[in-house]
């Protein structure tokens, strides 16, 4: 965090943690600093935009990460998949091929042992619906049973009784 000891003039200073706006010091006014921390979802919005700015300038599709994780899930035979809550949203990893069991495995053995069904909705349906709620309306998001084989980008919901 930058500290400012003198103000010659109004203006806006960024730093990476904090953004201050500063009011010009008078001997009537005094100095007038307000302080705002961007929210998390500003900060967001702003890297992404950053990000996708400097690949659009050097004609970069995708970033080498992305890429290099998505090789090495492939030459693995590793897929994702996503379990959505109100509070968080979480992907779990899983052999490609995995039956729906497993994969509710992977989040808990309990899920497994009594697993019942799974909530299924892939993840470009849920984004194109716009939320869990649309897709139950257009009948997108179904029931699986045992011997369902999970998909890359699934979104589960596991029903179980133990």
């Amino acid at each position: 965090m930058k500290i400012i000891t003198q103000v010659a003039q109004a203006g806006t200073v960024e730093s990476s943690d904090i953004l201050i706006i500063l009011a010009p010091a008078t001997p009537q006014s005094g100095i007038q600093i307000e302080l705002s921390t961007p929210t998390p979802k500003q900060y967001g919005q702003q890297i992404r935009s950053l990000i996708q700015k400097t690949l659009t300038e050097y004609g970069i599709e995708e970033p080498s990460l992305s890429r290099m994780i998505k090789l090495s899930y492939d030459l693995l035979g590793l897929q994702s998949f996503f379990t959505v809550g109100p509070d968080e949203c979480r992907a779990w990893t899983v052999r490609r091929g995995a039956l729906a069991p497993e994969a509710a495995g992977e989040i808990h053995s309990d899920l497994q042992k009594g697993f019942i069904r799974a909530e299924v909705i892939s993840y470009d349906d849920l984004m194109t619906l716009g939320g869990m709620v649309e897709a139950k309306a257009k009948g997108r998001l179904r029931l699986e049973g045992k011997e369902y084989i999970v998909q890359d980008g699934d979104i589960l919901n596991i029903r179980f009784n133990i």
